[in-house]
């Protein structure tokens, strides 16, 4: 009865590593992969090839009236686009499109955008 016991605590045991293991396994890999695209986005705003985020921010701080809610970096077939959401004076929600190459403004989304500009 005792060995009965162990060989079942054994495989309680086993049964707990394999279900941390399938639900960790994921999360590791998905942080090896997280950190290797953080080092490859350093690596392009090093190079210039993408114009880092702050001088994006600086601009549309120096432009439009607002706060900052949201920031993505967005990857549409190879060009990447800072998609920057806002929150205006007038309680506005405005999306900013820029590319992530050049720092150009190319597209701007919501309502009331002419109240968060500045004059």
């Amino acid at each position: 009865m005792k060995t009965r016991f162990i060989r079942r605590r054994r495989l309680d045991a086993l049964a707990a590593l394999l279900l941390v293991v399938a639900l960790v396994g994921p999360t590791i890999d998905a942080q090896a992969d997280d950190e290797e695209e953080w080092q490859a986005l350093h690596e392009a705003v090093r190079a210039g090839r993408i114009v880092p985020l702050p001088e994006v921010l600086d601009w549309l701080e120096a432009h439009y009236l607002g706060q900052v809610l949201e920031v993505e970096l967005d990857n549409d077939d190879g060009a990447r686009h800072y998609e920057i959401e806002m929150l205006g004076p007038q309680g506005q929600l405005v999306e900013f499109e820029f590319d992530a190459a050049s720092g150009e403004l190319v597209g701007i989304e919501g309502v009331n955008i002419e109240g968060m500009r500045r004059r």
